[in-house]
């Protein structure tokens, strides 16, 4: 391939999945033809669809596919259709975490934006978020609770025990806080670690490495919160934070209430990054932090927003194309500040116009400049 091609896994999934993944490749697909750089697609099957067809959540052709691409692009995988399956074989427990575990994808990056004109969607006071939002969870993704063992639900004398080990080592803690001090770095060089301290041994190690990797960022303004005052502090005063990092079921939590604070889980994009490839770029998997959505799957209503600014960050952290990730994050804003919503971020007491998945695409193809 030349230096302006490069291919990339498309594992859109199920649900809504498939219908905002096109939107997102129609919006790529428009950003490649003014900034020249070509994307070769290999679409594969993931999730509950996958086993439907092939019996596995990840079957081995999507996951040599991902072993040979520049990134993932993935969609959001599970239903109610798979509910009853063994854990283990579900979409999410067998697709969306060994693909993490797999490629090391420990560094998740949710970018919670709360645009100015958006602020008729958040549930929080418009005194509160007035002028708009810019906060980025970093969070750690392949350790923790999720990943630690034992993990099991036994048989006792005095009924069922269910046994889930949270373990962090200084290694795992370390790498993805010079993550968050680089991005907090490049921002508003200010960062607030989660953890929670006064009880987990986890929480004491935890702030600890996070310590001890801020003297090596000495112009960042380091802070710590516990867990359950930064959910209540994400409310209260969502404005005064940059950058938040927490370890991956803080960060899961948090992550999801930004989302919502934002206006809707629809606009939420995420990185999930590996190893660096150099120049600072990282092999990743891009996907929308919402889910399958089955109840409005087919209905052609689904918010496209979150996964085309997940196709953002593929370029800007995967491709190195920063200029066309720019072009389509202002396509995006544009499109809302000109008044598009779809239904999930809809308010009918504002300048707006309702409008369906293909019509919000629509507007954003036709901002990219």
């Amino acid at each position: 391939m030349s230096s302006n091609e490069f291919k990339i896994s498309v594992l859109a999934g199920d649900g809504i999945g498939p219908e905002v993944m096109l939107e997102a490749l129609r919006v790529l697909d428009s950003a490649s033809n003014k900034y020249n750089f070509k994307l070769r697609l290999d679409h594969q099957l993931v999730g509950g669809i996958a086993i439907d067809q092939k019996s596995h959540p990840l079957p081995e052709e999507t996951l040599n596919s991902c072993e040979t691409s520049d990134a993932i692009l993935f969609g959001s995988v599970g239903g109610p259709k798979w509910e009853t399956l063994p854990p283990d074989e579900q979409p999410e427990r067998g697709a969306l975490l060994p693909l993490r575990k797999h490629f090391g994808l420990f560094a998740n990056l949710r970018p919670s934006v709360c645009f100015p004109s958006l602020t008729g969607a958040s549930p929080i006071r418009t005194d509160i978020i007035e002028g708009g939002f810019d906060v980025l969870c970093v969070r750690e993704l392949t350790g923790g609770i999720y990943f630690g063992e034992p993990k099991s639900i036994n048989q006792t004398t005095d009924g069922r025990i269910a046994i889930d080990t949270m373990i962090y080592n200084e290694s795992e803690i370390d790498r993805i806080a010079r993550v968050a001090f680089n991005a907090a770095r490049g921002r508003s060089k200010k960062l607030t670690s989660i953890d929670k301290a006064n009880v987990l041994r986890n929480g004491i190690l935890w702030r600890e490495i996070v310590e001890n990797v801020s003297k090596d960022f000495p112009d960042v303004e380091l802070d710590h919160l516990y867990v359950d005052n930064a959910a209540m502090q994400l409310i209260r005063r969502p404005k005064e934070f940059d950058v938040l990092l927490a370890p991956n079921l803080f960060g899961d939590i948090l992550s999801d209430e930004m989302a919502m604070i934002a206006g809707s889980l629809g606009m939420l994009a995420s990185a999930s990054l590996g190893q660096s490839k150099g120049n600072g770029l990282y092999f990743g998997m891009y996907e929308p932090s919402g889910g399958s959505a089955p109840d409005i799957a087919g209905k052609g209503i689904a918010n496209p927003c979150a996964q085309i600014l997940s196709a953002s960050l593929m370029l800007r952290y995967s491709l190195g194309l920063t200029d066309a990730a720019d072009s389509i994050d202002n396509a995006v804003r544009s499109a809302i500040d000109k008044g598009y919503r779809t239904g999930d971020i809809f308010s009918s007491d504002a300048d707006t116009k309702q409008v369906n998945t293909v019509e919000m695409s629509d507007a954003i193809i036709d901002n990219i400049i």
